[in-house]
């Protein structure tokens, strides 16, 4: 038996509630990826978005790179991860208020999430969708073989 996740095992794993680690390419080839911990939300088939400053750095190497990558994780054994490369299908200025809600509600609950949506705005925000196309994943609670 692998320890690769079939695409049910994958696609839940992903659509679960996790902190991404996103990666994108820096142009000009002379320094690594950026990397950085993010929000995200998935649901098994579609795509997969995320939230960010409109004009961080992160969003402009989003907007030259035009593919990410985002890995997820467990921090306790049986280790598990996910990784999904794509490339990046719509960035919406600003954030809608749909999608920044369903995810500081995500991440935060209820209560801290809308106290998080009240002292923040949409303004300045910007929200990158991309397609899974490359999976990666593997689940060390399998036996291998």
């Amino acid at each position: 038996m692998t320890q690769v996740m079939s695409v049910g095992e994958r696609e839940a794993f992903l659509a679960g509630v996790r902190l991404g680690v996103l990666s994108v390419t820096e142009s000009g080839g002379d320094r690594a990826p950026v990397t950085v911990p993010m929000w995200y939300a998935y649901e098994p088939g579609g795509e997969l978005y995320f939230i960010t400053g409109a004009k961080s750095r992160k969003a402009e190497l989003i907007r030259e790179a035009g593919r990410v990558t985002l890995c997820v994780h467990n921090d306790d054994p049986p280790y598990r991860y996910v990784a999904v490369e794509g490339p990046v299908t719509t960035v919406d200025e600003p954030a809608g208020d749909a999608e920044r809600a369903a995810l500081a509600h995500r991440y935060l609950g209820p209560e801290l999430g809308e106290r998080y949506l009240q002292s923040t705005s949409g303004e300045g925000l910007a929200l990158i969708r991309m397609h899974p196309v490359h999976w990666s994943s593997a689940d060390f609670g399998k036996r291998g073989g």
